[in-house]
């Protein structure tokens, strides 16, 4: 299945989960008040995620005096890709890895960590700077925000919906308290699911269109490759807020779980890139 089809498909599963659980609880009137609340908390994020995140990994802003190569290779590949050059910043942590963020390509950043600039070869950082470009290219952080919007508009409904359960509350007279406590207890997992779905198809999407832009996918699959084993060997202090951010997985623990990942297994990514070579 299409990858940009799938992430359409899931979010429209979160939008009719959000419909479904409001109007068995609360009816309109918790749906509007919990979607508001989401929209405000998450465009707040959305608007200044990347100071946030460059904030809170000590990134510092790379000049073409202190990296020129590195400058050279992000302007040529987001020229190649029909992108406004990002800024680029550098992360100073020795685990590897890369991540992209801004609101939309005019005020995009492309960041990288210390590590990564000394385990790939200037080819394999051409594969991931080109599937950083390509998040910011598909818009991956504005999905991103709608799909935590959704979610967590049906987070608060099923919180509100516990509350009103325990206190005997009963809502709007349209509202079923009994069904909306089935609700409060699946409805946060499937939105979570669905939510880790949507991240994990936009790194598939990523991988395709990024190795376009680097001009082969095999550089990008034996990046992967390196950091996936560096991952585990040098895992970074990440928030797990902002873990699916970043390329790999920056930390070694495995999901109990793969539907709760944020990232595809790399082996189906090495895997998928080396069939398109």
């Amino acid at each position: 299945m299409n990858n940009t089809f799938r992430t359409t498909l899931l979010l429209g599963a979160l939008t009719g989960l959000l419909l479904a659980f409001g109007s068995v609880f609360g009816g309109r009137s918790g749906m509007v008040f919990a979607f508001g609340f989401a929209v405000i908390m998450n465009m707040g994020a959305y608007w200044y995620s990347d100071k946030i995140v460059l904030k809170l990994y000590k990134a510092q802003p790379v000049t073409e005096a202190q990296d020129p190569s590195l400058i050279r290779m992000v302007r040529e590949l987001s020229t190649r890709a029909g992108l406004p050059m990002p800024r680029v910043y550098r992360i100073p942590n020795p685990s590897p890895n890369a991540f992209a963020t801004g609101r939309n390509p005019e005020n995009a950043v492309v960041a990288v960590t210390a590590g990564i600039r000394e385990l790939l070869t200037d080819e394999e950082l051409a594969g991931v700077i080109g599937h950083e470009l390509a998040h910011i290219g598909h818009r991956d952080i504005l999905i991103s925000s709608i799909a935590a919007t959704l979610a967590g508009a049906i987070m608060m409904l099923a919180y509100m919906a516990r509350w009103a359960f325990f206190l005997g509350g009963r809502g709007d007279e349209d509202s079923n308290p009994v069904g909306a406590l089935a609700l409060a207890i699946l409805a946060p997992i499937a939105a979570v699911i669905i939510q880790m779905a949507v991240s994990r198809s936009r790194e598939y999407q990523a991988d395709k269109t990024g190795a376009k832009i680097a001009g082969s996918p095999l550089p990008l699959a034996s990046a992967l490759e390196k950091l996936s084993a560096a991952a585990k060997g040098i895992p970074m202090e990440a928030n797990p807020a902002t873990s699916h951010m970043f390329i790999v997985k920056p930390f070694s623990g495995k999901s109990l779980l793969q539907l709760f990942s944020t990232h595809p297994p790399v082996e189906k990514r090495i895997e998928k890139l080396k069939s398109r070579s």
